[in-house]
């Protein structure tokens, strides 16, 4: 719901662990309670998907517009052809037809986090608009010019590479005059005093503020905000390991969900202020429930349902919740329809299994890794102790009949509580 400018967002985004870095913050502050400001956060894209990292950005967009100020969403068709600095070396660049279709991609995925209706409507945008038609003489002369050589090398991710064996290509060591142009041109176009970031952005976002004071002669705005890490202290991000995607061709809706309820204790407070629009006082009693039975895990639970139903919606928040019960015993598993529940067991050991071949419980087991031997599988259905489909299995030998399996292809294997596997026949 969106409230009139004046709303204190700053305090909101401080009060939600989500505010890094700010130009001058008394001076932002006074704009965006005298507001509406016109604000843009951009998007590269060098993959087909936008991932964990950025979802930080879509929700801190959500929360400006809630509190009355105009989204630019600006999506790179040209700085995404060029790639930001990385520390760990030069980007391998993409075909112009591979981006193009990377841009339409990211352009949907966005429009469901703003709202582009209203008053303070929400705008796409496209960098490759202003930068196709301008010669490189043009770059040189009229952007170029208004950079210094010294303040570019600074940046650090442009300062690691050039230290490193590897080196920096102009190429990419023309990123930020890129970005920097993003930020006059948005100016000039729509009035924009303000751009929002990730903190490892901040390099760049600055390079913007500087140019428009020099070319302009006014002084804008930029915001930073804190980075999502992982527990080893690495980004969510493309280039590393455990990438968790926002399109569910990428990263299933279960995954997602998964992702999330796992999140260790110490995380999951943050996780909520940053990803949900739970208040102070829900958050404050959520505490209170979890420190009184620890072993529900609450927190993690609310968590999961809030961001998959934020990036996936509420009908397939459902589907993955149900697929999660009856995996451990506490829904029917027939009733799960085929993608929810192929996508809940692909996260699973699976056996894969051709057509006609007998299907054996002991051996299933060993097969997809829950027990390190056929006849440890037997022990294991002797002892009552294995499960196919949420029911007990009692005869070692005797085949599971194809009756059984789930959309005609799949079982679930589960030995006690909570180890589960898959059996795929296909």
């Amino acid at each position: 719901m969106t409230t009139a400018p004046g709303s204190g967002i700053i305090d909101e985004l401080r009060w939600r662990g989500v505010l890094a870095q700010s130009t001058d913050e008394d001076a932002l502050r006074a704009a965006l309670d005298a507001g509406p400001v016109t604000f843009y956060v951009g998007f590269d894209p060098t993959a087909p998907s936008l991932h964990m990292g950025n979802l930080v950005q879509l929700v801190t967009a959500r929360r400006l517009q809630d509190a009355g100020h105009i989204p630019l969403i600006l999506v790179g068709g040209s700085t995404g052809l060029v790639g930001d600095p990385r520390m760990s070396g030069e980007r391998v660049l993409n075909d112009p037809e591979v981006v193009a279709g990377w841009v339409a991609r990211i352009a949907d995925q966005v429009k469901p986090f703003v709202s582009f209706e209203g008053p303070n409507a929400a705008r796409l945008v496209n960098n490759l608009d202003w930068t196709a038609p301008m010669s490189a003489i043009e770059f040189l002369r009229d952007v170029g010019k208004h950079f210094r050589v010294g303040r570019m090398l600074a940046k650090e991710a442009v300062s690691a590479r050039m230290n490193s064996e590897e080196g920096i290509s102009f190429t990419e060591f023309s990123y930020q005059i890129l970005q920097g142009m993003d930020y006059l041109e948005l100016y000039r176009r729509h009035g924009c005093t303000l751009q929002t970031g990730g903190s490892d952005q901040w390099g760049n976002i600055t390079s913007g503020v500087d140019l428009i004071h020099r070319v302009e002669g006014v002084s804008v705005h930029a915001l930073s905000t804190q980075l999502i890490t992982k527990p080893d202290g690495t980004k969510f991000g493309k280039t590393e390991s455990g990438t968790v995607w926002l399109s569910p061709e990428m990263t299933s809706p279960y995954a997602f969900y998964q992702f999330w309820l796992a999140a260790e204790d110490a995380a999951v407070d943050w996780y909520l202020r940053v990803f949900t629009q739970r208040t102070q006082e829900e958050l404050a009693a959520l505490a209170e429930e979890t420190a009184a039975r620890p072993q529900a895990r609450a927190a993690q639970r609310l968590l999961a349902q809030d961001v998959t139903t934020l990036v996936h919606g509420a009908t397939t928040t459902a589907r993955v919740e149900a697929a999660s019960a009856a995996l451990f015993g506490q829904g029917d598993l027939a009733t799960l329809d085929a993608e929810t529940l192929g996508s809940a067991l692909a996260e699973l050991p699976t056996a894969r299994v051709s057509p006609g071949e007998p299907l054996i419980v002991p051996r299933l087991l060993a097969e997809a890794g829950v027990v390190p031997s056929a006849s440890s599988g037997r022990r294991a259905v002797v002892e009552g102790g294995a499960y196919v489909n949420n029911e007990r299995w009692a005869d070692a030998d005797a085949p599971v009949p194809v009756e059984q399996l789930l959309h005609g292809r799949w079982l679930v294997l589960r030995r006690g509580k909570r180890t589960l596997a898959a059996v795929d026949v296909a």
